[in-house]
């Protein structure tokens, strides 16, 4: 447990001026750029002193200009934390409702316009989330999802969800597959212990929407891509 103590006690350590410093002055200000900075500068420091190392593999250089949809498998509570430093500019994830009533953490997550997700099945709630997804990328912040809608128990690829797949095709906007592996082994679902070693993530070449006939065709695609960054006994 010494690597899951120290990684988050650094967090909170570090967070707590951040915090203090950081929320009044984004809602004076309205720009959360301070915020978000000082909150990836802290997830590195914590990954770092715990043990945990980041590989990352571009495929090819992203437009600055542009606005990207990320589409990462998902193996490990340990994924998020090694992504979001990664992403060029500031971005926006997916994540459970649940998880914006968390002190603080979901204070800030509301702030830096994450897109809630109500898991009861609703067509109304998949399509209000796929509404707000769209408000985040059209305010020119990037959007990350976990298409398989949760962690993989066993690390292997799961089928994805259909919502971040109609984002995609109704913005447009390119869509980066992602494929992140060695978390799956750090940090297993449903334990805090964390095994410090290596996390592998590959960025894929962007995959435009426009250029598939239908949804499935895309979500085929970007699976291929995120399949191909795996470890082959991943990739089922």
């Amino acid at each position: 447990m010494f690597a899951a103590a120290v990684l988050f006690s650094t967090w909170i350590l570090l967070g707590i001026p951040a915090a203090i410093i950081a929320f009044p002055w984004t809602l004076l200000t309205r720009d959360i750029t301070l915020l978000y900075g000082w909150a990836m500068g802290i997830i590195r420091v914590g990954l770092r002193l715990a043990g945990i190392r980041v590989e990352a593999h571009w495929e090819s250089p992203l437009d600055p200009a542009q606005h990207y949809i990320f589409f990462s498998n998902h193996v490990s509570n340990l994924d998020p934390p090694v992504l979001f430093p990664l992403l060029p500019g500031r971005a926006a994830a997916f994540l459970k409702r649940s998880l914006m009533s968390i002190p603080v953490l979901g204070y800030g997550m509301r702030l830096g316009d994450f897109i809630p997700v109500d898991r009861d099945g609703r067509i109304e709630s998949a399509v209000e989330s796929v509404q707000t997804a769209a408000r985040v990328l059209a305010s020119g912040v990037h959007v990350l999802s976990f298409v398989e809608g949760t962690r993989s128990r066993d690390g292997r690829l799961q089928p994805f969800k259909k919502g971040p797949f109609y984002l995609a095709v109704d913005t447009g906007a390119p869509v980066v597959p992602v494929s992140i592996s060695g978390t799956e082994s750090m940090m297993r679902k449903g334990s805090l212990r964390i095994f410090p070693s290596t996390a592998h993530v590959v960025f894929h070449a962007p995959l435009l929407p426009a250029s598939y006939a239908t949804r499935e065709d895309l979500m085929d695609a970007a699976r291929a891509a995120i399949a191909s960054g795996l470890p082959e006994w991943m990739r089922a």
